[in-house]
């Protein structure tokens, strides 16, 4: 039970609200310690405090079993050519991640952002016991702990939700595919494979790169790596398309459009402007060749 500065102030008992306090201090009614009420009230230190710290440990153990029992998937290798990667943290620092976007918070106030306001809230929290001394323990009797308490919750929802929604914008208008849907559906799609093959996975044959040494690489590599990857596979969480095997799909003279006047609403950039009609010709050329092996 909490009480004030004052140092003649008697503690009657520590713990329970449900031990009432005797209407006259002082009198043969005041139990001598907390063994009067086995079980309702007990002395802080150390028996609760001792009780408190070894649940907290029991929770850290169990906590760190989990961890090692079930360790965090890992997400995609980075690939430092994924121009349409969308850096997002983890749920619980949603919050933070939006936090540090407002200019007060970032920018020449950086510092301020990632440890001024942490270290207030963290220092206010230390703080608490101290400040809010209190006997009453209802918590609409207690206006300003409350109030803050609910300030921070909210701050805390809404934060995380402009955040979450300010990504779900971004994915929308750059037609990005999170990496981990990516995943299952690549995983599921494995699946249905290995089923329909009596159990066996199915290895997919890689597709080589025809003239790998041919002169218009240089060009490919000038032009083309920033988006379909240096290993021409394309980005598929960006809906970037491989250009090993896109001599299927398209004719030289379609494969010298799409490079002219581009292709998709600007998803796909033209180049006309930046290739000539003979650069462009050769690698029409080139990507018509990229076939796969027969």
């Amino acid at each position: 039970m909490a009480h004030g500065h004052k140092s003649n102030e008697k503690v009657i008992y520590v713990g329970d609200s449900r031990v009432k306090k005797p209407k006259s201090v002082g009198s043969d009614t005041i139990p001598p310690d907390y063994t009067a009420f086995p079980g309702k009230s007990e002395a802080f230190i150390p028996n609760f405090l001792l009780k408190e710290w070894m649940v907290g440990c029991v929770a850290l153990v169990g906590f760190l079993v989990l961890t090692i029992a079930e360790p965090a998937p890992l997400g995609y290798p980075a690939d430092p050519t994924n121009a349409a990667f969308i850096p997002m943290p983890d749920w619980y620092f949603l919050f933070m991640y939006q936090f540090l976007k407002y200019p007060y918070a970032s920018g020449d106030y950086v510092a301020f952002g990632i440890l001024g306001v942490p270290g207030i809230a963290f220092a206010a929290l230390l703080l608490a016991p101290f400040l809010d001394t209190g006997k009453e323990r209802r918590f609409y009797r207690r206006p300003i702990a409350t109030a803050l308490m609910l300030l921070s919750l909210f701050s805390l929802f809404y934060l995380t939700k402009v955040s979450w929604d300010h990504y779900e914008h971004e994915l929308e208008i750059t037609n990005t595919i999170p990496e981990h849907h990516v995943r299952e559906e690549k995983a599921r799609e494995e699946w249905e494979k290995a089923q329909a093959n009596g159990g066996v996975p199915v290895e997919e044959a890689v597709i080589p790169i025809v003239d790998e040494d041919d002169p218009v690489m240089e060009i490919v590599k000038a032009n083309c790596v920033g988006c379909h990857a240096t290993d021409l596979k394309g980005n598929e969480s960006a809906n970037v398309p491989a250009l090993r095997g896109v001599g299927d799909e398209h004719t030289k003279e379609e494969l010298a459009d799409i490079v002219t006047n581009g292709l998709g609403g600007g998803r796909m950039p033209a180049f006309g402007e930046n290739l000539s009609a003979e650069q462009i010709d050769q690698l029409a050329t080139w990507l018509a060749k990229q076939k796969k092996a027969e």
